[in-house]
């Protein structure tokens, strides 16, 4: 018989996690963090995707959103902007969020 293992990095809220929830919520969660401390964030916040653990994360670190997400969605002034997949995103031609990644400037 074998088992499978799934491990947790000690650094997340093991009480949140204890309850099981269906939907795990971040606001900024590297806000305000310096660089080795956000790296540890992401790690902690990728192994609970890798988990298939739900969740619905704020944040400004595209690159990551980008690779862990299933779907994005980008507000503009508290309205949705633009909603898809990582992939109809960030290859949009929607201005606003050409301007946000910094693409305008790009042929």
């Amino acid at each position: 018989m074998s088992t499978v293992r799934r491990t947790v990095p000690a650094c997340c809220n093991s009480r949140a996690l204890a309850l099981n929830p269906k939907i795990l919520f971040f606001d900024e969660p590297t806000s305000a963090l310096d660089p080795e401390l956000t790296g540890e964030v992401l790690k902690v916040i990728k192994s609970l995707a890798d988990l298939d653990i739900t969740m619905v994360i704020v944040t400004h670190e595209m690159a990551f959103a980008k690779n862990i997400s299933d779907r994005i969605i980008f507000m503009d002034k508290g309205v949705v902007a633009m909603e898809g997949t990582p992939e109809e995103v960030f290859s949009s031609d929607h201005v606003r969020m050409k301007e946000f990644l910094g693409k305008f400037n790009q042929a």
